[in-house]
């Protein structure tokens, strides 16, 4: 049984872990919040709001935005289509070099972007696909899916036999038992996978950085770093940018935080 102190500390402990994890994001907000001009006065509570509105304009953010909306919805539907298919494979069926194929796809993981993305934009290059959009999509697809098959072939190897085995004696092929059987009860691990694969597309930067040149083609993290270079003692307005492009991935976090959670703590438990 834990005593008061032994509850006490941990309490003690995770608040302390909180300050520290908080104390940054509070630290850009009221950066964010201040004014923008170096000496500029004003009342010390004063918020201005309008930063926000003056770095969306100054910056491009707009364009930035929807092509980041565009590279990870895009990464995301493809990649977790890919995954669940291949984890499914891997992870209930059994045939000839499987356990070769499943480690050859986890070098995705294993092998940073920054070791192929030279040899991989020369490729992409020799057949015309630089400077695309399909130069930023294909390559974090083929890491999001690395990790992907990765996660649901745990998820798909520790479902319920029993369940599969009901769903094969009425009648049902490999096609219907994943996307009617284990597809709906493995959400919580889905939706996991979603989040993260959604929040690494959304910050990754080097990919964009190398693969396209054109000023339409930019995602919000390369926005943001080239709106450094032209606000550098705009640290108001720069802070500003920061929240901005880090917005949406904390509303996809809030929104499907309840899922996340769940299948955070049922692949521990697993």
């Amino acid at each position: 049984m834990i005593t008061r102190s032994e509850r006490t500390l941990n309490y003690a402990v995770l608040v302390l872990f909180s300050v520290i994890a908080l104390f940054p994001v509070l630290l850009i907000l009221s950066t964010a919040l201040s004014p923008d001009e170096i000496g500029a006065g004003g009342s010390a509570l004063s918020l201005e709001f309008g930063n926000f509105a003056e770095a969306w304009e100054q910056g491009n953010f707009g364009s930035y935005m929807r092509t980041s909306v565009i590279v990870a919805v895009s990464v995301v539907t493809l990649a977790t289509l890919f995954s669940v298919m291949a984890g499914y494979a891997f992870g209930t069926m059994q045939f000839r070099g499987s356990e070769v194929i499943f480690y050859l796809i986890l070098l995705g993981i294993m092998v940073p972007a920054e070791a192929l993305v030279v040899a991989l934009y020369f490729d992409l290059r020799s057949v015309g696909l630089t400077n695309t959009l399909v130069a930023i999509v294909m390559p974090q697809v083929a890491q999001s899916v690395a990790f992907g098959t990765f996660w649901m072939r745990a998820y798909f190897r520790s479902s319920s036999r029993e369940v599969v085995e009901a769903a094969r004696l009425d009648g049902a092929g490999h096609w219907r038992t994943l996307w009617r059987v284990l597809v709906p009860m493995g959400r919580p691990a889905i939706t996991t996978m979603i989040v993260l694969m959604f929040m690494w597309t959304w910050n990754e930067f080097l990919i964009p950085l190398v693969m396209a040149t054109d000023e339409s083609l930019r995602t919000a993290p390369l926005g943001l770093a080239f709106f450094q270079g032209q606000y550098t003692a705009g640290t108001s307005l720069l802070a500003a940018g920061a929240v901005l492009v880090a917005l949406p991935v904390v509303v996809v976090y809030l929104f499907l935080q309840r899922h996340f959670i769940r299948g955070m703590v049922e692949g521990v438990a697993k």
